[in-house]
């Protein structure tokens, strides 16, 4: 059993849409205790420093889904610090190339 389940199904606009991930983005941004606006009330979370993602689109019977899933732990890990503490040194850059008119996105490794 979950500890918590918040799903919310309406229909919006594509400006308020835009202005929920934004909202979401600025709640990612600030990281620690964020507090997200979302009709009827207010949701409050801890987002760490690192959290796994992920994206999928599925295109089938009429329609396009994105779902753009984040992910982290609960409890507080010592990854984040000690990752701070030794750097990225390895890491890999990806930076995102804009999808053309009737073309997929694709993602360009550095």
């Amino acid at each position: 059993m979950k500890d918590l389940k918040f799903e919310q199904r309406r229909s919006l606009s594509r400006l308020e849409a835009a202005d929920q991930l934004t909202a979401l983005a600025a709640a990612l941004r600030e990281g620690g205790e964020a507090e997200l606006e979302l009709s009827p009330g207010t949701l409050s979370l801890r987002i760490p420093d690192d959290l796994g993602s992920e994206i999928e689109v599925e295109i089938g019977e009429g329609e396009i889904e994105l779902e753009i899933e984040f992910k982290w732990p609960t409890a507080p890990t010592r990854t984040a610090s000690s990752r701070t503490a030794t750097g990225t040194k390895g890491a890999t850059t990806r930076k995102s190339v804009p999808a053309k008119p009737g073309k997929r996105s694709a993602t360009k490794t550095a």
